[in-house]
């Protein structure tokens, strides 16, 4: 499993997903991938799990397919996304 943070670093909720992640390293011992939606990558990968809201979590499965989605504040529970991200 595989769990990316979606967020643009110039905005209002960007301190929230970083706190996020820092308590969520500080808990489980490991780090959230992050994707900036304004890099190309990023924006392809936006389109293609049809991402337009942010910050979005995203869970997927090794090869790629969706498993969960949370979009927006308030972020998901920290036990929530280890639950994805511990499986690997």
């Amino acid at each position: 499993m595989k769990v990316v943070v979606i967020y643009k670093e110039e905005s209002d909720h960007a301190r929230a997903v970083i706190e996020f992640m820092r308590e969520y390293e500080r808990q489980t011992g490991r780090t959230l991938t992050t994707v900036d939606p304004e890099s190309p990558d990023g924006a392809q990968f936006c389109r293609t799990y049809d991402i337009v809201e942010y910050p979005s979590v995203i869970a997927t499965d090794d090869s790629g397919v969706l498993q969960n989605l949370w979009r927006g504040i308030p972020l998901p529970l920290i036990n929530e996304v280890s639950f994805y991200d511990a499986i690997r």
